[in-house]
């Protein structure tokens, strides 16, 4: 087998496991629980989440016997994230939260397809301060990542077939996906920081909201760093790329 497929098969099967399975698979299941329509959650999507369920925070409130499966968590009303893994993880610490409650700080955490973490906290603490909730962020994006990332799959599968020397534009978007990632949510922190409103208890200017590292807003601490997902997407990146390059030159000798 030629250099190149091997790295595009390994960038492949870690892009279908982790993000193309889940993120399809779930799609459109947090809308039915939110509009108390659960009956209509194929059984594949329960089967899905329960799967990767081991890879997911589960909210402090959430019982024990039902953090790793769906059907428990819809009857005990516990807080679902999306199944697909975390790329960034964002925790704040506030004053009002007592540190044997949550030590590193309230944690949630940013997915492709949608949210997880302790997000009804984050989003009273955003009231509080007159940010908008998490959920208005980025709802065309999430919309589209199941066509998104089925496209990307489907690409890479081409590109191990098709042997026409332009076959390297095809790997352009898997290689492309930390940075797309990376650039919408850093707009997206800039779009909340600076659309503050008027029915906030606590008054603040507008301010950019830390990307990368530890920040301070107002009274509150913030720690934003890549998670599990953001390094497997720089490895897909990666062997994205040496699949291109390794092509390049089975092709040229």
């Amino acid at each position: 087998m030629q250099k190149y497929r091997i790295y595009t098969l390994s960038a492949l099967a870690i892009l279908v496991i982790f993000f193309t399975i889940p993120i399809v698979g779930f799609y459109g299941v947090k809308g039915k629980i939110k509009s108390h329509q659960t009956e209509a959650i194929p059984s594949y999507s329960y089967f899905i989440w329960d799967l990767y369920s081991f890879l997911q925070y589960k909210a402090d409130s959430t019982p024990d016997n039902a953090k790793y499966s769906l059907k428990k968590m819809l009857e005990t009303n516990s807080e679902i994230g999306a199944a697909s893994i975390h790329v960034w993880s964002v925790s704040l610490e506030a004053p009002n939260y007592p540190k044997e409650t949550f030590p590193n700080g309230i944690p949630v955490f940013f997915h492709f397809d949608g949210f997880s973490g302790e997000v009804h906290e984050m989003n009273t603490i955003n009231h509080y301060i007159g940010m908008y909730p998490m959920e208005r962020g980025a709802r065309l994006e999430m919309s589209l990542m199941p066509y998104i990332f089925l496209s990307v799959t489907l690409a890479m599968i081409l590109y191990l077939y098709w042997n026409s020397r332009k076959s390297w534009i095809l790997m352009i978007f898997p290689v492309l996906l930390p940075v797309g990632f990376l650039a919408d949510f850093t707009l997206w922190l800039y779009w909340f920081g600076h659309n503050m409103q008027e029915w906030g208890a606590f008054k603040i200017k507008p301010f950019m909201p830390t990307v990368f590292g530890d920040g301070k807003v107002a009274q509150f601490t913030t720690h934003s760093y890549p998670s599990m997902g953001f390094y497997l997407l720089l490895l897909i990146s990666v062997l994205s790329m040496l699949a291109i390059f390794s092509k390049l030159k089975h092709n040229r000798t």
